[in-house]
């Protein structure tokens, strides 16, 4: 490529330098290879328009015949150098290099930076309020844990510690800080310790709206300061990563839906799936499709498609879809998914679930454990290994796993997977009394759902209720298709021993065949 105009153009703390083929940022080269360079290039040339992807096809690789794929795959290459915020996808025309206020043709230093296209985080330097300075290896140990166990959340994009650290000690407005960094969220706190006790205050700011969206104390005995660390560190970071996705959640519900940008797609699919009705199931769908039409390489919507055909949307449709077609669909969008991301927990948990239904099941739990290993916090994955113990005979193994998915995720769209799960973990552990009370609030929380009521009829069926034949009544009435799938064939992700636990339950509470 040969581009024409100035070879040195500087955004925001970058600078390409066009003669000898380097992006350097603070004065240390950035590693690039030689067509993401051009790409660069040729953007930042545009001066923050757009540039059509055909036209950068024809600047990058002149006379050549190159697939649009390989386009993408150097974008998301710089997408990684850059930092996420930087080249902005328009869905329909192609890619926008973003230039800072005051920094249009590229000169001169900037004090705000762009925002990611994904929840950005930062976490400040906890102060030190215990009066002593050698205690602030505790405050700044308890910081950098926060933001390494942040940064396994693949949805999030958090602030390194060599950029939140410089505001330690400094006195600064929290929009400052967010403008600078180009964050919407910003976690604070502070750290008390005396006479053998710890007291650490967290909050976390929405610095758009300028308002807490959730605030937390935590006192603690001092015995393993190591482990007392460790202990706050994790239950913070399990507070603030559904806060930040229900505040995404809400911010992508007040935007008209013609007006939805990728992000806001996906999060409007993520709404409608925690819902588990047929509309809603329909709903997220198609908000997932419309997110991967916007942009073919973020890779969760891909995931939660993969998660919604292979996770329980089979009757979404008003009838029963084959196993098979379901999970044809559900392996296709989980690959693609890994492809982009091979780390994301959502699709690695998808997989694991089709595994079960072949009949692997050591590479289902294999592909479960991989997920979790990913995304330690991510509920989906916990909901992964739940049901492939669920289902291999490891009932109580599986509420484990259960109940660390809902104290990960307290309000999420795995839920009513999650209290399903309990339910029938509590079934297959013929511990009936406590399957009816997890089946009575699955039904209360989520009443279009069909399986709860199917296994409340067989649980009161074995502990010989009354109202066992009113329940499965209601089973059969909410939804006809369900209750013939499952208790007429045996699905193949059912051992034949659990297949015929719950039949027996159900002939119990009055059903004949």
């Amino acid at each position: 490529m040969q581009p024409t105009g100035r070879q040195d153009i500087e955004f925001g703390p970058f600078r390409l330098d066009g003669h000898n083929r380097r992006l350097i940022r603070d004065g240390a080269s950035v590693s690039l290879g030689g067509r993401a360079f051009d790409i660069l290039l040729v953007l930042a040339m545009a001066a923050g328009e757009t540039v059509g992807k055909v036209a950068l096809l024809d600047q990058v690789w002149p006379g050549l015949t190159v697939e649009e794929n390989n386009l993408q795959v150097h974008i998301s290459g710089l997408r990684k150098a850059l930092g996420e915020g930087w080249i902005i996808t328009v869905p329909g025309r192609g890619y926008r290099l973003v230039m800072p206020s005051g920094d249009p043709g590229g000169s001169g230093a900037t004090t705000s930076a762009p925002l990611a296209d994904r929840p950005s985080v930062v976490v400040l330097p906890f102060a030190n309020l215990s009066g002593n300075l050698d205690e602030e290896y505790f405050s700044d140990g308890l910081a950098d844990d926060i933001i390494t166990a942040l940064s396994r959340n693949r949805s999030l994009f958090v602030i390194a510690r060599n950029s939140s650290f410089t505001y330690k000690g400094r006195t600064i407005e929290t929009k400052q800080v967010a403008r600078e960094l180009g964050v919407r969220y910003i976690v604070e706190g502070s750290v008390r310790r005396a006479a053998g006790r710890i007291r650490v205050n967290a909050q976390l700011i929405d610095a758009e709206a300028g308002i807490h969206i959730w605030a937390e104390r935590y006192d603690r005995d001092i015995a393993d300061v190591f482990a007392v660390q460790d202990e706050i560190a994790e239950a913070l970071t399990t507070a603030i990563n559904p806060a930040v996705g229900e505040a995404e959640l809400r911010r992508a519900l007040r935007k008209p839906p013609e007006n939805l940008g990728v992000w806001e797609a996906y999060q409007r699919g993520l709404w409608h799936a925690r819902k588990a009705t047929a509309a809603d199931s329909e709903q997220a769908l198609s908000f997932f499709r419309r997110a991967v039409e916007l942009d073919p390489t973020f890779a969760s919507p891909h995931a939660m498609l993969a998660f919604c055909y292979g996770w329980g949307f089979r009757f979404a449709s008003g009838g029963i879809l084959p196993v098979h077609e379901i999970s044809s669909v559900a392996e296709y969008e989980a690959r693609r998914a890994i492809r982009l991301d091979p780390d994301d927990a959502t699709a690695l948990a998808a997989l694991s679930w089709l595994s079960m239904c072949e009949g692997d099941c050591s590479g289902a739990l294999e592909r479960a454990e991989h997920a979790i290993s990913a995304a330690p916090n991510d509920a989906v994955a916990w909901v992964a290994k739940g049901r492939i113990l669920q289902f291999s005979g490891r009932s109580k193994d599986a509420l484990i796993a259960y109940e660390t998915a809902l104290r990960l995720s307290p309000v999420g769209p795995t839920n009513w997977i999650i209290l399903a799960g309990l339910t029938i973990s509590h079934y297959f552990e013929r511990d009936y009394s406590a399957t009816v009370e997890a089946a009575r609030r699955t039904i209360r929380d989520y009443p279009e759902f069909n399986s709860p009521y199917r296994w409340l009829a067989a649980s009161l069926g074995q502990l010989g209720r009354g109202d066992a034949g009113s329940a499965l009544r209601k089973a059969i009435e909410v939804s006809p298709q369900s209750f013939d799938f499952y208790v007429h064939s045996r699905p193949p992700w059912f051992r034949a021993g659990d297949h015929e636990h719950m039949l027996d339950g159900l002939r119990k509470a009055g059903w004949k065949a």
